[in-house]
């Protein structure tokens, strides 16, 4: 018999990268010996990289299994219909202690016909910046194909290129074929389509130790590229405490923050699981059955079948993601 669906833990992936630092580890509480600690994929199904169940009578359980045995108990009936045993989002956290090369991602047309993937649509919740740090999304100024191919050969990239100076609680939605980079210095929470399909097309001119450059995809990103996306990448929301505000609302994925400080009540009318990340605080999710702590830098997955649930903290802050 199938045992009772009930708030999931997974256990983080860790991911070491020439631009990782220490945060994850220091300020998110990751366990880890690697030196340079880029990523920590929180809830993944991307192939070889499928997060693991770490609490309660499912543990050791990977989130493959978990489709497979309860369908659309896990992820709602029409995310089953449409994904099948397929999970659709893949949640990060993120330190940049050095800027990450300039990169762009393709739609879903050009991703599954070259790479048999679903594009990758994402968006950025800034948990912590060091003074001055920023990000790099989309152009400064009007920009053709032969001015961006100009600056590409005279490895002047970075002229044209939008720096955005961030703080905690920067919010940014990346659509796919806009140019983008995470800068020194910060610390973020990634929401996105279950993709690994990256086209990075300037690596600050970097070699490793034996003098060798990263892979560019500068053939392959030319026609992945929206020369004529407007600039409306920045996330205004409202920060109203105690109920959900929204802030990306996408085919792919709908984000809210939640700034809790007493107990709420809420109900999944969503046909779909809810992600709770926490970036600040703690907080305390209760369904009928069972309880479960999330504390900052920790994610939890409620499966689609929790329809009534109470949420309740002094203090933390949450994103709240379903599809």
């Amino acid at each position: 018999m199938d045992v009772e669906l009930y708030p999931l833990k997974f256990k983080p992936i860790l991911k070491e990268k020439i631009w990782g630092g220490q945060k994850l580890k220091t300020l998110l509480n990751k366990k880890c010996d690697l030196p340079n600690i880029g990523e920590s994929w929180e809830i993944s199904d991307v192939e070889d990289d499928i997060s693991i169940v770490s609490n309660g009578n499912l543990k050791c359980k990977s989130l493959k299994q978990l489709i497979e045995i309860y369908k659309s108990d896990l992820i709602g009936l029409q995310n089953y219909k449409i994904f099948g045993n397929k999970f659709p989002l893949l949640i990060k956290f993120i330190d940049a202690n050095k800027d990450l090369s300039i990169q762009l991602h393709p739609n879903d047309t050009l991703a599954a016909k070259r790479h048999n993937s679903f594009g990758k649509t994402e968006m950025w919740y800034v948990m912590q910046a060091d003074k001055g740090a920023n990000l790099i999304v989309g152009f400064n100024k009007t920009v053709t194909p032969e001015i961006y191919l100009n600056h590409l050969d005279e490895k002047t990239l970075p002229e044209i290129l939008n720096f955005d100076k961030v703080k905690t609680g920067d919010s940014y939605f990346i659509e796919v074929g806009r140019v983008h980079a995470v800068g020194a210095g910060v610390m973020l929470a990634e929401i996105q389509q279950t993709s690994d399909i990256t086209y990075r097309v300037y690596d600050w001119d970097r070699v490793d130790s034996e003098g060798n450059s990263r892979e560019l995809h500068n053939d392959l990103a030319i026609d992945a590229i929206d020369f004529d996306m407007e600039d409306d990448f920045r996330v205004i929301y409202s920060k109203i405490k105690n109920q959900s505000n929204e802030m990306v609302n996408c085919p792919y994925f709908t984000t809210n923050y939640l700034n809790i400080s007493k107990t709420i009540n809420k109900e999944n009318y969503h046909d779909s699981f809810i992600i709770y990340m926490c970036v600040e605080g703690e907080a305390e999710i209760i369904t009928e059955s069972d309880s479960e702590i999330i504390k900052k830098g920790e994610t939890i997955l409620l499966p689609a079948a929790i329809k009534s649930f109470q949420i309740t903290s002094k203090k933390a802050k949450l994103l709240e993601v379903y599809v």
